[in-house]
This record gives C-alpha cells, sequence and structure tokens, in this order.
C-alpha cells in the first residue's frame, strides 16, 4: 500500500474521490502485489519451463492428439476431482510438452505444482535420507496438489528407490492428481520395480483414478532436426 499511496493519494485530490473509493484502491493494490508474489512463488517451486503452453503445442503435427480433451484437461478440473493423467506416447510426440503446459495452467488457477523426473524425485529422496530430512521431502511430493513426474520407467529402479516411488503413489492415491509421462505402455511400468509384488500394489493405486492418454505420431524434434538439415 506505501508503495501505491503517493500516486492513489494524487489521484483522488485530482478526481475529488470519496474515502471509501480511494481505500478500495488501495486494498486492490495490496491484492494485487500479493497474488503476483504467489504466483512467483509457485512458479519457482514448480520449476517448469517457461514456453511449454497449451497456446504453442503444435496440434497439427500429430492430429490424433484430441485437442478438444485437452483444453477441457486445462480447465484444471481433474485436480480438483484428484484424478491423474498418465500420458504415454514415443520420444517427441509433446508428452513433456503437456504436462507443463497442464503445469502451468494449474498455476494460473492458484494450485502448487512440482515438476520432476523419476530420476530426480528419487535422488531427493534417497538424499533427504542422509540428511534426516526424509519426512519432510516425502511431504512435500505427498501434499502438493499437483504433482507431474517426466520419463516414468525410463530407467529400472534400485531397491529402496521403488519403495520411495510406492510411498509417493501410496500417499497420493485418492488425495492428490498428478501427470507422470511415459515412453512405455502402462502394463510395462512394473519391469522397473525390483520388487515385483511392490510395483503391482503401486500400479494398481496408480491406475486407479487416471485417466491414460496414448500420444501416437513421429518426432517433432525429429522433424525440426531434419528441416535444419534442409536448410
Amino acid at each position: 500500500m506505501l508503495t501505491s499511496l503517493e500516486s492513489r493519494n494524487q489521484q483522488a485530490l485530482t478526481g475529488q474521490m470519496a474515502y471509501c473509493e480511494f481505500l478500495s484502491l488501495l486494498a486492490q493494490d495490496e491484492l494485487l502485489v500479493r497474488a503476483n508474489r504467489s504466483y512467483e512463488r509457485r512458479c519457482k517451486l514448480a520449476n517448469l519451463n517457461g514456453h511449454k503452453t497449451i497456446e504453442n503445442f503444435d496440434f497439427t503435427f500429430n492430429p490424433k492428439v484430441n485437442q478438444r480433451l485437452i483444453h477441457d484437461l486445462a480447465t484444471c478440473h481433474f485436480i480438483r476431482e484428484k484424478q491423474s493423467l498418465l500420458l504415454i506416447g514415443p520420444c517427441g510426440t509433446g508428452k513433456t510438452h503437456l504436462a507443463e503446459a497442464l503445469g502451468f495452467c494449474a498455476l494460473k488457477q492458484e494450485f502448487d505444482v512440482i515438476c520432476t523426473t523419476q530420476s530426480q524425485l528419487t535422488a531427493q529422496l534417497q538424499a533427504a535420507r542422509a540428511t534426516h530430512t526424509y519426512g519432510k521431502k516425502l511431504k512435500q511430493f505427498a501434499t502438493v496438489p499437483l504433482l507431474i513426474i517426466d520419463d516414468f520407467g525410463l530407467k529400472p529402479l534400485k531397491t529402496t528407490e521403488d519403495e520411495d516411488i510406492h510411498e509417493v503413489i501410496s500417499r497420493r492415491y485418492e488425495n492428490g492428481s498428478m501427470i507422470i509421462t511415459s515412453n512405455l505402455a502402462v502394463s510395462e511400468w512394473q519391469q522397473a520395480f525390483p520388487n515385483q509384488l511392490l510395483g503391482a500394489a503401486t500400479l494398481d493405486r496408480l491406475q486407479h483414478r487416471s485417466e491414460v492418454i496414448v500420444l501416437d505420431g513421429s518426432s517433432y524434434r525429429s522433424r525440426q532436426t531434419l528441416q535444419k538439415k534442409e536448410m
């Protein structure tokens, strides 16, 4: 309020503004600043790339992508209903782009988001275990409204890493939303778990309240590389 007080005071004097209107404008200035600070905090926590949005996703390259469904998901109703999305498809078909774009939609609608990869998530939990902050880090992953895990199943999980993944997904089950991307079909994910029984239990919870979206088609990155060579 102090930042905008002088300019608002001058505006009030010039326009013969009523006291209530003057105070209302000062309050609106304060609320706007708080909203901007909150958005900046959420962006820092989310760790999203700034250029991946729904608006700049090339739907014409892979026309099989259901635009209506993606725009419906951009309303973030799946987060409010605590459902999850599993984005499956070959490399370069836009899984990560769509996941991060939906993450930005969530940020704009005042949801906290964390975007990570399977390797980064397990590495952070392992490091937290070594510094005796495991509970705090696990709670962060377990309670954030939207958790995005990229490249799930890309690398086989080590012992204790599969337990960490199971713990995160179990705590989020029916309590929070996830977006998970993978090059593998969901039926192949269990192979990433050293403990097959633990993997089956994890995937059972994960699939129960999830919508599977398959992105099929050519690699967008391969097309860009070919275009550069032709130039």
